[in-house]
């Protein structure tokens, strides 16, 4: 402290406040990125399913990791698969 005030590094401030765009999708494995991309298109979890040659239970553990990747809880009042729909297509910049 000097004169009562309090000195830091510029670098250290500047790493404080320096905040890096993080891709929402970027935790997604390229399995669950495909999964989330068909669902985009409007498959049901059927479609998804045929689409992949993969069991019924195999894409619903893909959209729980997606939703769970994702941060989107079980809740009554959001549709998750809208929202991770919405996630997909902002990241693409469509």
């Amino acid at each position: 402290m000097v004169g009562g005030g309090t000195v830091l590094d510029p670098e250290v401030v500047s790493a404080l406040f320096a905040r890096r765009r993080r891709d929402p999708l970027g935790e997604l494995s390229p399995r669950e990125r495909g999964v989330l991309g068909l669902m985009a298109g409007g498959r049901t979890n059927t479609a998804i399913r045929r689409a992949l040659v993969v069991s019924q239970g195999a894409v619903e553990k893909h959209i729980t990791s997606i939703f769970t990747k994702l941060g989107l809880p079980p809740s009554t009042d959001d549709h998750r698969r809208v929202i991770a729909v919405l996630a997909w297509l902002r990241a693409a910049d469509v």
